[in-house]
């Protein structure tokens, strides 16, 4: 994972609360970045309140649809990101980036009066996504090959040479974020607290999506 620069909170410095953006499969894991284009006058509210505070919003997935986001349940770990760009548009809206900096359990919903939600957060079982992790080499090599069946099934165009200077850590995150997963499956990655989990659980994903399509192949001759 790169070096975060000098200017993002430390751990220890996080605050107890974060305005909440729920949205299912926009992701933001540690060190990734998302752009959002906001629009609802609720939203544009939450990132103009971020702008004023620390530049942070909490990224969750919903449990279910609804239309009444004001009740929707959501999942109790999401990941917070920080505003490193936004753009204002001439027909009323903002571009904006957001760099992901740590995962949170949220403990409870606060009342708010700007449209969007607000929670209580516990940030302790995610230290480590402040720190860096590793796996063997041979775990890495052997994840790449499942990454390139996976791929390869899926007709998904990745530049493999430049996976050679990405981290493991760094790379699942990413994963997490980008590739054609169920909103459950993303959110057993997002709650995995440590890289080897995560990788496990990947592992796990790409596989049984691999077998299932060789045997949904195998079944039509």
């Amino acid at each position: 994972m790169s070096t975060p620069p000098s200017f993002t909170l430390p751990f220890d410095k996080l605050p107890a609360s974060l305005l909440l953006f729920p949205m299912p499969h926009a992701v933001v894991m540690p060190g990734c970045q998302l752009p959002l284009n906001i629009f609802e006058p609720r939203y544009l509210n939450m990132v103009f309140d971020a702008l004023a505070e620390q530049r942070l919003i909490g990224m969750v997935q919903p449990e279910i649809t609804a239309s009444d986001e004001k009740t929707l349940a959501l999942y109790k770990t999401g990941t917070a990101g920080r505003i490193t760009f936004f753009n204002e548009t001439n027909d009323n809206r903002l571009m904006v980036v957001l760099t992901g900096i740590c995962r949170f359990d949220i403990k409870e919903e606060v009342p708010t009066t700007r449209g969007y939600r607000r929670v209580l957060v516990d940030w302790s079982r995610f230290r480590g996504d402040t720190e860096e992790d590793s796996v063997s080499d041979m775990e890495r090599g052997h994840f790449l090959q499942q990454l390139r069946s996976y791929c390869e099934y899926k007709r998904l165009d990745i530049e493999w040479p430049v996976l050679e200077h990405v981290s493991m850590v760094d790379l699942i995150n990413r994963l997490t974020c980008v590739l054609p997963l169920e909103v459950a499956e993303r959110q057993l990655l997002i709650e995995a607290v440590t890289l080897p989990e995560r990788l496990e659980i990947l592992s796990m994903l790409l596989r049984c999506e691999t077998l299932e399509t060789t045997s949904d192949a195998s079944r039509r001759h």
